[in-house]
């Protein structure tokens, strides 16, 4: 053991000794295979089409937030409405024993066209799909509402041939003022209309009722940043004008009625929120008789989109 030079207790491992390594360990061979396929543009971090896909994402998301179940359309005028405007129903209930009248028939008729079934209920049990609403006997069931993208909107309007004209609604919460905005929108030529993803109602049975059917012929999509969108329209040439009390022009003054315009509709108790007021090149003020106390905000917004409306016809006429 005296006459052994290797120390004692000291082990070497396979393959420790030193000096050159021959071969490459199979390292080069690695290098050569590649890291697989290029990913989608989609999947590369970074990329536009990656950062398209994302914000596609967070609106589908947005949407899904307003409305994640059907909803009933409740009343015989509304029912026969939504028929009429071509709203997508699935189902059209009738109270067992109805009185009928011609609303009825006509409905039934409509959803018997359109392949919609036609379930007989008793009374109670569509109180309770009508959240106990003022049915009248009957309940059209629609799908929840497909949202469409702020850039179909811009799309639409510039497909039209007139300059564009749309709807940003900006922490409206009562899906009856929705629904009165929407029908108003349409009324008056607007080519959409624009809900923030959030703070906002959805078109829901009660905005479908109030819209009386509109919501079906006009695009209305969700933004995932209010505020950044109408920038973005912005930078495509579009004015945007905000309904204020406190507006720098009266409604008297609007002469930019007649280019790309999109009107901001604010909130009904707060009005316009401070960053959506800084984005607008105009804030617009409706005169009004003193003592009056303001217009609610589907009224305002059906008084601007009017004025907007009659000075196209005159500019049309020029």
């Amino acid at each position: 053991m005296a006459g052994n030079s290797r120390r004692q207790g000291a082990i070497r491992k396979p393959g420790s000794k030193k000096g050159a390594v021959v071969g490459s360990g199979g390292q080069r061979r690695k290098g050569l295979e590649g890291k697989g396929p290029t990913p989608r543009a989609e999947q590369r971090k970074g990329h536009p089409a990656q950062r398209r896909a994302a914000a596609a994402a967070k609106v589908a998301q947005a949407r899904d937030k307003k409305g994640d179940g059907p909803e009933v359309i409740a009343g015989r005028n509304p029912v026969v409405e939504a028929l009429r405007a071509g709203v997508p129903g699935t189902t059209l209930y009738v109270a067992l024993n109805i009185d009928a009248d011609d609303r009825v028939t006509e409905a039934v008729r409509l959803a018997a066209d359109r392949g919609i079934s036609i379930l007989e209920i008793p009374r109670d049990e569509l109180d309770r799909k009508t959240n106990r609403a003022v049915h009248q006997g009957l309940g059209l069931q629609v799908p929840p509402f497909e949202y469409a993208h702020p850039d179909d909107l811009l799309a639409t309007a510039r497909d039209s041939g007139e300059p564009p004209l749309l709807v940003a609604l900006d922490g409206v919460t009562d899906p009856r003022n929705l629904g009165a905005v929407v029908r108003s929108a349409a009324a008056f030529g607007a080519h959409g209309v624009l809900l923030p993803g959030r703070r906002s109602a959805g078109i829901t049975a009660v905005a479908w009722r109030t819209s009386a059917g509109t919501a079906a012929r006009l695009p209305i999509a969700v933004a995932t940043n209010l505020t950044r969108q109408l920038k973005a329209w912005a930078n495509e040439g579009l004015m945007i004008a905000g309904l204020d009390a406190d507006g720098s022009i009266d409604i008297d003054g609007l002469d930019l009625a007649a280019d790309p315009l999109v009107i901001v509709v604010g909130s009904e108790g707060r009005g316009l929120s401070r960053l959506v007021r800084e984005t607008c090149d105009v804030t617009v003020s409706i005169p009004m008789a003193a003592g009056v106390e303001s217009l609610n905000a589907s009224v305002a917004a059906a008084v601007l989109l009017a004025e907007v409306a009659r000075r196209r016809r005159v500019a049309g006429r020029v």
